[in-house]
């Protein structure tokens, strides 16, 4: 299910960092009375009522510019356009309405978006100063005053905001369609993989990295089973993200990977990992999706024998992390091992999907602890109940113990490895959750 977004727009220093740690409930973006502190676009899950949505950060001043300030404010209005489902124009009691109010908002309004004024630094209790009925002057509707600083009307926000979110439906009611993100860094042919397998020009394809902005679906059904193939913009380091408006397709690749059931981790193989790779990767082991690692442009590579066996034994240890996800050298170009890739999609789907049943789960545990004794501290002993399976994508076990200090990640490394040997469990993370006998979840 893909989230909605709203962005957080205004000029300079006047509380949208504040308000977007305040609304997301930590210090996740940078504060300072500084104009233009906010650099990247960042990002956070927000939720209001059982209505979740992401919430985007925007910054006002690009430091690293000589642009007017006017051109940087449009830039940002018209990112939060572009983007957003509902946008938030944050504006400052203390300096009442300025032009540059008058400017977003002029622009804003053109835009057809559900837009909400925010008054901040509204931080008196009780009626409010005569100067906060100066924004009506902005013919945007009732403005809703705000102490991002200490919380104060962030709830009459927050119940405008989700007035406007479209309503949060699942993707896809068929659950035989599998959603796959190819996700990886710019230019290593994220489109033309996505061009080869619907046998169309379907996105466009550059040697210009970055071309691909934003995501576009593309449906293909075969012997294989039903696939939504998501294309993402590639992910730069973010020294390397400067043009405004290609910051939020990281935004929409984050999305992308939310809405997918697969993500296919596509390497270059000319140039081969780099640092970058294992944080795409990330994104995807963080939301629990069953992955696989394409390691494409493979007909571009000298090879003797051996090439293919050291290649992967490098990249095994490069993805230590994520070792339980398959690795493949296709090309995109020529078309190499795609029919295998679509084997493999489902193949890792339906291990993300398991469901193992408890009684066989603890005849696994029992094996386990029967070989390999739990740990002890002090003269006390780990002892693990039982398990059980919680949830699947990715799947969950529940662990039982007298002792969730004792339960070391050594051993729960050992018991991981255990339940894969038995069950497979290929192309997806598992997780655990420990908890005390008769106590909440630790």
């Amino acid at each position: 299910m893909a989230k909605s977004v709203v962005a957080i727009v205004g000029r300079p220093n006047v509380g949208k960092s504040t308000l977007f740690n305040k609304l997301i409930g930590s210090r996740l973006s940078i504060v300072d009375d500084t104009p233009g502190v906010t650099r990247d676009r960042i990002y956070g899950d927000c939720e209001w009522l059982n209505n979740k949505f992401l919430l985007v950060d925007t910054g006002g001043i690009e430091p690293n510019t000589n642009d007017i300030i006017l051109s940087q404010m449009r830039t940002q209005a018209e990112i939060a356009i572009e983007t957003a489902d509902v946008i938030i124009l944050v504006t400052n009691l203390r300096d009442g309405v300025v032009a540059s109010d008058y400017e977003v908002a002029s622009m804003l309004q053109k835009s057809g978006k559900p837009i909400i004024l925010c008054v901040n630094k509204c931080d008196s209790i009780g009626a409010p100063d005569p100067e906060f009925y100066e924004f009506y002057n902005l013919g945007m509707g009732d403005p809703i005053a705000v102490s991002a600083t200490h919380g104060h009307g962030t709830g009459d926000l927050l119940d405008e905001v989700i007035k406007f979110l479209p309503e949060q439906t699942e993707e896809e009611d068929d659950d035989e369609i599998i959603n796959v993100a190819i996700i990886g860094k710019p230019n290593v042919g994220k489109s033309s993989l996505v061009n080869k397998i619907s046998g169309a020009n379907r996105a466009i394809v550059s040697d210009i990295a970055g071309t691909t902005r934003d995501t576009t679906d593309t449906f293909v059904e075969n012997q294989y089973g039903k696939f939504n193939f998501i294309d993402t913009a590639g992910l730069r380091r973010k020294s390397k993200v400067n043009d405004a408006i290609e910051k939020f397709s990281i935004i929409r690749a984050r999305m992308a990977v939310e809405r997918a059931n697969v993500c296919v981790i596509m390497i270059d193989a000319v140039e081969g990992f780099t640092e970058q790779d294992s944080k795409v990767a990330g994104i995807a082991l963080e939301q629990g999706k069953a992955c696989i690692i394409a390691v494409n442009k493979w007909d571009a590579v000298e090879k003797d024998g051996n090439t293919m066996n050291e290649y992967r034994k490098k990249l095994e240890n490069d993805f230590s992390f994520m070792s339980y996800a398959p690795i493949m050298f296709i090309s995109a170009k020529t078309g190499q091992r795609i029919e295998r890739l679509y084997e493999m999609i489902s193949f890792v789907h339906s291990q993300n999907s398991m469901r193992i049943s408890t009684g066989k789960l603890n005849e696994v545990l029992a094996g386990a602890t029967a070989r390999v004794q739990p740990p002890t501290d002090k003269g006390k002993r780990l002892k693990i109940y039982y398990m059980t399976q919680a949830s699947t994508r990715p799947p969950t076990f529940v662990f039982f113990v007298n002792n969730s200090e004792l339960f070391h990640f050594s051993y729960q490394r050992y018991l991981e490895n255990q339940i894969r040997e038995v069950f497979g469990l290929d192309g997806t993370p598992v997780r655990f959750i420990i908890r005390e006998r008769g106590e909440g979840k630790k």
